[in-house]
C-alpha cells in the first residue's frame, strides 16, 4: 500500500496577518487543545503530517502552511 504524497511539499508560507492572529490566539489560550478549538472558530485547523504541524482551512482541510515550532 503506497502512501499519498504529503501536502507539505506544495504548501507556501502563511500570510503575516494570519500568523499574527494565530500567535495572538495561542497567547490567549491556556492549552493547546483550547488554542485549536479557538482556531476552528476562525475556520482553521491543525494536523500533523510527518512530524510537522500544518495549518489547514476548514472544512476541506486544505493546507495553508507549516507552523513555526514556537507554537508548540
Amino acid at each position: 500500500m503506497q502512501q499519498e504524497p504529503t501536502e507539505t511539499r506544495t504548501v507556501g508560507a502563511i500570510e503575516p496577518g494570519v500568523l499574527t492572529m494565530i500567535r495572538d490566539e495561542r497567547e490567549k489560550a491556556l492549552s493547546t487543545r483550547e488554542w485549536q478549538f479557538r482556531l476552528r472558530g476562525y475556520g482553521y485547523g491543525i494536523k500533523t503530517i510527518e512530524g510537522e504541524q500544518i495549518l489547514t482551512r476548514l472544512p476541506q482541510g486544505i493546507a495553508v502552511g507549516v507552523l513555526p515550532p514556537e507554537f508548540f
